[in-house]
């Protein structure tokens, strides 16, 4: 098995990456949307603007 960043062997300890480098690479890419996967449905995004605009609007 390759690790799915740089394509070295994978380590036992950081699977399926080889190393920390890699898995923390792997995760700046989640936490930065990168591997999101886009909607071809509308109606997720009015509910999304809603539901941003309704916690706006909410009193803290």
């Amino acid at each position: 098995m390759a690790c799915p960043i740089c394509d070295r062997a994978v380590v036992v300890t950081f699977k399926p990456f080889c190393s920390k480098r890699c898995a923390d690479v792997d995760l700046s890419k989640w936490l930065s949307g990168s591997y999101a996967i886009p909607s071809a449905n509308p109606e997720d995004e009015d509910e999304l603007y809603q539901e941003l605009s309704d916690a706006k609007n909410k009193p803290h």
